[in-house]
C-alpha cells in the first residue's frame, strides 16, 4: 500500500453504482488494496472483467443492476455496508439516470441500513442550467440529499489516467493528423487524476461519519486552457502540428449545425460546458481536506505518450513526425 495506508476496509461490502467503466475499474483496485468486498453492479456487469483477478476468491461479486429499474437496485444492496454511485450520462433518460430518480437509491439505501453513500457527481453541476447534463446532475445530489443525509458528494472535473478516453482521445488525433481545429482553445478545466479520486473515495468510507453530509470539489493541482493541452500532447509525443484555434462563434456554428449527427466533433450542450470551463470554485472543500496530494498531468504525460510516437519507445521524443 502506498502513503502508509492500511487494510482500513477489510471485510467491507461495498456496491460500485455504475462500476464496471473507466473510474469504477480504478475505484475498485484501490477499494481491493485496502481490504474491501466489492459487488459490482452495472447493466453490462459483464464489462467489469477486468476487476475479477484483481480481489482474492470471493472478493469480487458482479451483479446486474440497472438504477431507472429501483427492483434492481433492492437486490443489489441488501447486505452492503457502504455504496459508491458512479452511475452518468450525456444523453438518455438523465433524469432517471443522474437526476430526480436517485431519490429512490437513496431511500433503498438508507431501508436497506447502509452506513456510507458517495454520490459522484460532476463540477459544474447547477440546477438553473439549460444543459441537462449539469442540471441533472444538480437534481440528482439534491434527491440523494433529501432521502440519504449523509450522503458525500464528490464532484470532480475531467478524470485523467493512461487508460482513460479523454487524453488519449486527443493524443490519437494528435498523432494522425498534421493540423487539428482545437474548440474552446481558452477555455480552461482541472484535471484529476482518476487514482487521487479513487484514493479519496477510499478516504471517506474508511472514516464515513467525518464526510457524512459534505460534498468536495475534486480537481488537480493545475488549471489547464484547452489549446495548452493539446500542444503539451504534441510536444510529449514529439510531434510537429498545425493547431487551428476557432473563435468561439465558429465553434458554436459547427457544434448547433453537426451536433445531432452520429461521430460530430461536438454536440450543443457539450460545446457549452466547454465553453464555461471545468474548474473548482474555490468554495469548496477538495482533495487536500480528504487527505490526498493531487498529482499534476505532467508527472505522466511523457511516459504515456511514448505509444503514440512515430517509432515508439525507439524514438527519440524530440523528433519531429
Amino acid at each position: 500500500m502506498g502513503k502508509g495506508r492500511t487494510r482500513d476496509l477489510e471485510g467491507r461490502l461495498v456496491a460500485l453504482i455504475g462500476g464496471s467503466g473507466f473510474f469504477g475499474t480504478h475505484l475498485a483496485q484501490e477499494l481491493l488494496a485496502r481490504g474491501a468486498r466489492l459487488r459490482i453492479c452495472s447493466r453490462h456487469p459483464e464489462r467489469a472483467f477486468r476487476v475479477k483477478p484483481l480481489g482474492i476468491l470471493g472478493q469480487v461479486q458482479q451483479v446486474a443492476v440497472d438504477v431507472a429499474k429501483p427492483h434492481t437496485l433492492d437486490v443489489a444492496l441488501t447486505g452492503v455496508d457502504s455504496v459508491v454511485n458512479l452511475v452518468g450520462a450525456f444523453a438518455g433518460n438523465l433524469d432517471a439516470v443522474q437526476g430526480k430518480g436517485l431519490r429512490r437509491l437513496g431511500e433503498i439505501a438508507a431501508a436497506k441500513g447502509v452506513q456510507a453513500l458517495v454520490h459522484i457527481s460532476a463540477i459544474g453541476a447547477d440546477a438553473d442550467s439549460d444543459v441537462a447534463y449539469a442540471r441533472t446532475k444538480a437534481q440528482g445530489e439534491e434527491a440523494l440529499q433529501a432521502a440519504f443525509p449523509g450522503v458525500t458528494i464528490l464532484r470532480p472535473s475531467v478524470m485523467f489516467g493512461e487508460d482513460d478516453k479523454f487524453i488519449n482521445m486527443f493524443a490519437g488525433l494528435i498523432a494522425a493528423f498534421p493540423a487539428l481545429p482545437v474548440f474552446g482553445p481558452a477555455a480552461k478545466f482541472q484535471p484529476v487524476f482518476v487514482d487521487d479520486v479513487a484514493e479519496a473515495v477510499g478516504n471517506i468510507l474508511a472514516a464515513p461519519a467525518a464526510h457524512a453530509g459534505k460534498t468536495y470539489e475534486v480537481a488537480g493541482p493545475e488549471q489547464i486552457a484547452m489549446g495548452d493541452l493539446n500542444r503539451r500532447i504534441a510536444k510529449a509525443e514529439g510531434r510537429n502540428r498545425l493547431f487551428l484555434d476557432l473563435p468561439d462563434g465558429v465553434s458554436s456554428a459547427i457544434a448547433t449545425a453537426t451536433g445531432w449527427l452520429p461521430g460530430a466533433p461536438l454536440s450543443r450542450d457539450q460545446w457549452k460546458l466547454l465553453a464555461q470551463g471545468n474548474v473548482a470554485s474555490g468554495t469548496l472543500p477538495g482533495l487536500e481536506e480528504l487527505g490526498v496530494d493531487a498529482r499534476p498531468l505532467g508527472l505522466f504525460l511523457d511516459r504515456w505518450m511514448v505509444r503514440y510516437r512515430k517509432y515508439g519507445r525507439f524514438g527519440a521524443k524530440t523528433r519531429a513526425a
